[in-house]
Parts: C-alpha cells; structure tokens; sequence
C-alpha cells in the first residue's frame, strides 16, 4: 500500500473513530486531522466531544476548536483549511488521518463542492433574522411552498440547513438540489486515499451514546451550555444546533428538569447517529467498513485487512 495515501475515517457519533484515529496517528507517525463541523468549535469541547488534552498532547492535531462559535463555517472554509492542514502534515513527515462524522466534508473532499456562487450579505441576514423570529418549522413551510424538492430532504428542525437552502434560492434563483448536482473537483481522489468506515451493531452504537453522554454530564457539559448561552447568539448559528444545546438551553430557561434534558439529549444523539448510518450506507458503500471487533485489532491487522480489501 502506498504510505502516502490520506487515511479516512468515518462513521457516527460515540462509535470510537477518534480512538482509532489516535491509535493510527501513534503507530504510523499521523496528524489526526478533523471531520466534524462541531467540533471545529472553540466552544462545547466536552459537549462535541472534541479530542481532550491528553490526546492532543499524544500526537499532533488539526482544526479542532478554531472557530468562534459566532462564526458560521462553511463546508467551502473546511475544504481550504484542509488543504492547508494536508501540506503541514506532509511538510512535517506526518501521515494525514481525516476523521470526523459530517459526511457533508468527506464529500466535498472526495466528490468535490458544487460552484455555488457567494450569498448575499443581506439575505443571509434576511433569513437568519426570520430563523430567529419564526423558528425552523415555520421556515421548512416557506421552503416547501418555494423547493419542494429541498424540503423533501430536509427535517422540519433543521434550521442550518433549511437556511442555507432558502438562502440559496434568493441569492441564485437556483434550487440548492440543482447545484448540487453539478459536478465538483475533489480535493482527495479515490487512489490517493484509504477509506474507513467504522460500522458498530446498532445495540452497541446505543450503549455507546448513553454511556458517553452520561459522562459528558458530569464533565462540565452543562456548565458549557450556560456559558455560551451567555453569548446571546443568533439561534440559527450552526453550533447552537449541536447536540444537547436545545435540552439543556430549555433546562437553563426553567422549562425541563435536568434528567428529562438528559434524556432528550441522548434520544436526539442517537437520531442523529441512525440519520449517519443511512447517508454512510448510501453515499459510502465503496468504503472499508470496520466492525467493532476488526477495530479492536492491531493497527498492523486493520492496514492489513485494508490493503487486501483494495
């Protein structure tokens, strides 16, 4: 196998990719590069389950935290940083390890990003400010009467993306599907790459998300909401979608008790991490796929059985 390839590594949330990616980043002299728009964040660290400072003191690390949580980043922004981050790594001898759960970025690096032209500075006020007042719901009626297609695919509550879709359509007179569809340059082509794809039992990936979330408690997570609450960020900000900053802002207001924000964070995490099983099926079948065993192996067993599965 050529020792150049970027390694990647993807797969859903508490599925122990950056466990692997740590151990890969050790064995082989890495750089564990992020791929999650979460944890981008300087925010949240324990809430998006950012590598801590023990890992991070292990082997060298990239894009974690640099983002201020008033900054909305973009998948075009992720592309550039990476491209950044590749010529370090290879400046320093370290071997790229991509890791991370947004699918969003592994296909602008492997597939390309449509050439969507630049929003315009007051539509993307406009819309943020009517994300603000209405809330996401009654935005995902606007979109559906407007780009029934995009609102197909969009859920009611996602109000980063049913933004961005309307966006979109005002500044381009163009439906974001329409984009979509036209073609894009990869910044990492199949061979230049070994693709992972972590896969646990679905019973497994459960127990996983409740147990981590648990700890995440009892870790600061809480305490980190109320901080960046604190900031009076426009709700429609895309780490004020992070998972548990809903519960836990409705439990700050008085409105849920502690353990029923618990409980609603560990149901939407664990929505969250089905909704990344079935894009992964869908948009990453060619991937190599690691069960929970084959990830317990040796990193010389993992590279091994990836080499033969080229």
């Amino acid at each position: 196998m050529d020792e150049t390839r970027v390694i990647l590594i993807a797969g859903p949330t508490a599925s122990g990719k950056s466990g692997l990616a740590l151990r890969l980043a050790e064995e082989l002299g890495g750089m564990v590069i992020n791929a999650d728009a979460m944890q981008v964040y300087s925010e949240l660290r324990v809430l998006t389950a950012r590598p801590d400072a023990e890992a991070e003191a292990r082997v060298p690390h990239a894009l974690y935290g640099t983002v201020a949580a008033a900054d909305a980043y973009s998948a075009g922004r992720y592309v550039s940083d990476v491209t950044d981050a590749l010529e370090q790594a290879r400046q320093c001898g370290l071997r790229p390890i991509i890791v991370g759960g947004t699918g969003l970025y592994f296909k602008a690096l492997t597939d390309g990003l449509s050439p969507i032209p630049p929003i315009d500075d007051d539509v993307r006020a406009h819309w943020r400010a009517e994300a603000a007042e209405h809330g996401a719901r009654h935005l995902h009626g606007v979109l559906s009467g407007r780009d029934p297609e995009m609102a197909m695919r969009l859920a009611p509550g996602d109000t980063q993306r049913i933004v961005r879709a309307l966006e979109v359509l005002e500044s381009t007179g163009r439906s974001l599907a329409e984009w979509q569809r036209l073609p894009g340059e990869p910044l990492l082509p199949e061979t230049e790459t070994v693709r992972l794809l972590v896969a646990p039992e679905r019973e497994e990936l459960v127990r996983r998300i409740d147990r981590r979330f648990d700890g995440m408690v009892g870790e600061g997570a809480l305490e980190e909401v109320q901080q960046l609450d604190a900031l009076g960020l426009d709700p429609a900000l895309p780490l004020m979608g992070a998972l548990g900053v809903r519960p836990f802002r409705r439990h700050l207001a008085g409105e849920i008790g502690l353990e029923t924000a618990i409980e609603a964070s560990k149901i939407e995490t664990r929505q969250y991490a089905k909704r990344q099983v079935t894009w992964s099926r869908r948009n990453m079948s060619s991937w190599n796929r690691l069960s929970a065993q084959q990830m317990e192996c040796s990193v010389g067993q993992i590279m091994h059985f990836v080499q033969n599965a080229d």
